[in-house]
This record gives structure tokens, sequence and C-alpha cells, in this order.
């Protein structure tokens, strides 16, 4: 069953259209991959799913949820569903919190708006979150300038799947941290998805990742889909002449798609 369906999306500035009549469809508990370079579209499609764009941007097309086109939603409306039922971890981590709030508060401020707790529960339900996630309870009182960026991006995965969303949106998670911390933030995230049983949308630039997680991949150029598939379609036998451009300008993921072949990697 389809947890979300993008019907002929396009996304239209003052000068120019930025995604240009995209479809996809995500599954319960899928890990689905948009990939491309920078300037491809795959942003501003993760935007447009939770109506965030900037208002100097239209969206048109059809994004099916539960029955409704999220994009004739009212922002009222828009509200209940997002946070709730789908959920987003950012690039900028750091510029989700506020730093004179503690990560409790922080908390606080995401459980009023969708959930009806004691202060008690509220809190006992995020520090339970903040261990779920491989933090220490007293993350709950300090605050974000005294945490590592691993760590503000691991209470970011803790907010994000606190509600247990129908959709995960993670726009380029990883992309602000090394990779040994890249690597743990992913593990943590593919662990929390098998136990939630949501579905994600990964938004990234990065195929060693893809080549690891993802379950399908749609691969965008230019504002455009150029090509939908499985994980092994996609990486190992690519039909469109870009998609085999991004897989052979990687050489971490060319090495390991020939290990592979060998036999070593399984």
């Amino acid at each position: 069953m389809n947890v979300i369906t993008v019907n002929h999306l396009s996304v239209t500035g003052k000068q120019n259209r930025i995604v240009n009549d995209i479809s996809f469809k995500i599954q319960e508990g899928e890990w689905f991959a948009l990939v491309g370079q920078s300037g491809s579209g795959k942003s501003m499609t993760a935007s447009a799913i939770g109506q965030l764009l900037s208002p100097n941007l239209q969206a048109t097309g059809e994004i099916k949820y539960a029955g409704s086109n999220l994009l004739a939603l009212t922002p009222s409306e828009m509200r209940k569903i997002r946070g709730k039922h789908l959920s987003y971890i950012f690039q900028d981590y750091q510029g989700s919190f506020t730093p004179f709030l503690t990560i409790g508060r922080h908390f606080e401020e995401y459980q009023q708006r969708h959930l009806d707790l004691s202060k008690t529960a509220r809190k006992q339900q995020a520090k339970q979150a903040l261990v779920s996630v491989g933090l220490s309870e007293d993350i709950y009182t300090r605050y974000p300038v005294q945490l590592s960026g691993g760590q503000l991006q691991r209470v970011s995965i803790a907010i994000a799947l606190l509600l247990k969303p129908d959709l995960l949106i993670a726009d380029e998670p990883t992309a602000a941290l090394d990779s040994v911390t890249s690597f743990k933030v992913l593990e943590l995230l593919s662990q929390l998805q098998a136990e939630t049983g949501c579905a994600i949308l990964f938004i990234t630039h990065d195929l060693r990742h893809v080549r690891k997680y993802a379950d399908r991949i749609a691969v965008m150029k230019d504002g455009v889909i150029i090509e939908t598939g499985n994980k092994d379609q996609i990486l190992n036998h690519p039909k469109n002449p870009y998609t085999e451009l991004l897989i052979n300008s990687s050489p971490s993921l060319r090495t390991m798609l020939s290990l592979s072949i060998e036999g070593v990697i399984r």
C-alpha cells in the first residue's frame, strides 16, 4: 500500500520551473531514495510535500496522502499532519533548534502541538525517546550549544520519530556530519525504521548511502525524474547515461560495486 503518491508535481518560481511534472510513489515501510546533484530539485520536492516552500514558489499537481491532496489543504489542516503523520529531518539540524531553549523545551513544544499529555508524561516520553537514539536522559536539561553535531542530529531524529509518523522525510540528514558520525546516524535511522515501520523519503547525493539502505531509487536531473527502479536496477543496470555518470563519478561506490560483483560484499 502506498503511503504517499506524487502525481505531476511542479514547483515554479518567478522566472523558472524548478521541479517539472514529476511522479512517484512511496510504499509502507519503504526506504525510497531521491538522488541527484545539487540543484536537481530534490529538496524542493521534499519541501513541497509538507507545504514548506517559500512564498515566492508555487507547487501544482497532486500529493496524495490518506485520501487528501496535501497541496489543497489549508495551512491549519497541514499543521495537523506535518509532524504527526509526516515528519522531517533536515540537513541544517542546528537551525532547527533555538539556542536559548533546552532540549526538553523543544520536545515540549512539539508534544503540546500534537498530544494531550500531562507535563510528567511528556517529560517521560521525551526521555525515553532520547534513550532510544543512544543518548542519556540528562540531555533533556541541556542546551543545543552544549551538544555535538552528532548528538543534535540524534535529538532531531528522536523528535521526528516521537509520534511514529507514516513517512519520515530525511533531507540530506548527514551532509554536515563527518563520515564516522554519518554512518552511526544512518545505522540508527535504519534501526528505528525497522522498529517503527515508517517509510523514509531519503534525499541525498551520496550513492554510498543509497547502496546500503535504499529499497527503491528515483534519479533527478534539472527538475525531472529521469529514472526510477529498485536498487539493483538503478545501481547495477542503469538505463540513463546521467545515472551511469553519477555512479562512475563516485569512486567509493564504484569500488563497492566491483567488490559486490566479485562476491566480497554480500
